[in-house]
This record gives C-alpha cells, structure tokens and sequence, in this order.
C-alpha cells in the first residue's frame, strides 16, 4: 500500500514508542521567533542598555560583544565597539550606540555569535519575566499534550530556535508556565532540521528507536528528513503557516489540531 493510500483508510496515531517530538509550528507560532523576538532586539536593544548598563550581567554581554567585534575587525561593515574613555555622558552614549549599531549589523548577517545570542538571551528573559511577551500556543495543545503524558507517553520540542528562547515561550505561554508537560529541548547544535541524522540523534539521546517518534512539524522539508531517518510524520497545519502542495497534501498525514491525534489504545 502506498503512502498516499495508507492516508486515506486509517486515521493518524501516534506510534506506541510513547514518544513525541514537537516543532515549535506544530503546537505554537511558527513565526514567534522571526516575526517577535528578533524585531523586539533591534526595537529595544538601545532601552535595555541603558536600563541595565550598570549591571555586571550587562557589562559581561557588553565585553564579550567587545571581545568579538575584535576579531571581526577584517569583516566588510564590522562595527567596533570603544572602550570607556572616561569622558562621562557623552562617552557612554558613544558605547551604547556603538553596542547597537553592532548589535543590529550582526543580526542583518543572521550571525549566530556567542556574544549576539548571550544578550539576546538575556533580553528575552527580561521581557518575558515582566511579562511584556508571551508565548502564543494554540488552545488545542495543552488539554493534547496532557492526554498524551497521562498515556505515558513523552513529549519533546525540536526547534530552530535555541533551547533557551523554547524555555521562555512555553515558560511564560498565553496557556501559562507549561514547562512542566515537555520532557527536554533540542535546538539546531543536535543538527540541522533538514538533516535526517540530526533526527537519529535525538532518538539516540532520548534512548528511543526513531520507528518509535511521532514528529509533529508544520514544513515538509523537515518531515521529509524525519522520514528517511524512519521517525513518523504529521503534518500540522496551522493558521500563518506555510502552504501545502497539492502532492504534499496527498502524500503526508495531516492534521489542523492536536485532538485529531489518536492515542495508540484507540480503537
């Protein structure tokens, strides 16, 4: 029976590994972390600095921002960041400019830099901790994801974004602090989401055959990789996602809402 037809005679289930693993497009917004947290570093980097200037944690991010415009110096565009001159007001709106102007050219690069992503990091957390983010989750995961977890199974996320900005979306949700209902967090240094390894080494690390996982994903070049590294498929499709082919339509297993999901002791 071929793929296509296998869709259309049996619902999807989940595989009786009691294993899931979630991109961020299946159960929240797919665009939280292009569309929100990155716009929000270049729109509020100048006021978190001067907010935080006098804080070592921000002298920490600020030195090592230093540290590697050093070492991009030879880079067309790069922009140095001076150290403290000792000339008061005017000196220090010198630095902070500096600091953003090297900020938003790393970020127009899409670097992923140590430095970057530290105070990137950081922003993040002060933005969500007083409570001016939220992570938007679809209603329909949590009532799923606790059905699913009272099954025994395990629930996972596997997202583009770093391990650090999943903690803080599903850590402070539009459904609350949901930490507790995901078992672990991969990001991108477990491999490229394309990459059908990186789905074996996260079967690997979550001591589980890939034949045992349901990956939930709302872009086909990811379900495809999933594929040839035998881990299940569903394609969810969510509201702001990215349009479906017809042929994708007929070849993946397609859901709009976890509900639809069927528990391995379904009949």
């Amino acid at each position: 029976m071929s793929r296509s037809q296998a869709n259309a005679v049996k619902p999807t289930r989940i595989p009786h590994g009691r294993f899931c693993g979630l991109r961020m497009g299946g159960g929240a917004r797919a665009d939280q972390i292009t569309d929100i947290l990155f716009p929000y570093i270049k729109e509020n980097v100048k006021e978190y600095l001067q907010t935080h200037w006098e804080e070592e944690e921000c002298q920490q991010d600020v030195n090592l921002l230093r540290k590697q415009a050093e070492e991009d110096s030879h880079l067309d565009g790069a922009v140095p960041i001076p150290a403290a001159s000792g000339n008061g007001a005017d000196d220090l709106h010198q630095m902070i400019q500096a600091v953003v102007d090297n900020v938003c050219w790393q970020m127009s690069l899409d670097r992923k830099t140590v430095a970057l992503k530290q105070l990137q990091g950081h922003m993040w957390r002060a933005a969500f901790t007083a409570g001016r983010m939220k992570g938007e989750v679809f209603e329909d995961v949590v009532p799923a994801v606790r059905k699913w977890r009272e099954a025994g199974m395990k629930v996972y996320v596997y997202s583009s974004g770093s391990v650090e900005a999943q903690k803080l979306i599903f850590g402070h949700s539009t459904e609350g602090d949901i930490l507790e209902l995901i078992d672990g967090h991969f990001d991108t240094k477990i491999g490229y989401k394309v990459e059908s390894e990186s789905y074996r080494k996260i079967a690997d690390s979550i001591g589980c055959s890939t034949n045992n996982i349901l990956f939930l994903t709302d872009v086909t070049l990811e379900a495809s990789a999933a594929e040839e590294a035998d881990v299940h498929v569903a394609v969810v499709v969510r509201p702001g996602n990215a349009g479906l082919t017809d042929d994708e339509k007929t070849y993946y297993s397609l859901i709009t809402s976890f509900s639809e999901l069927y528990l391995p002791s379904s009949t």
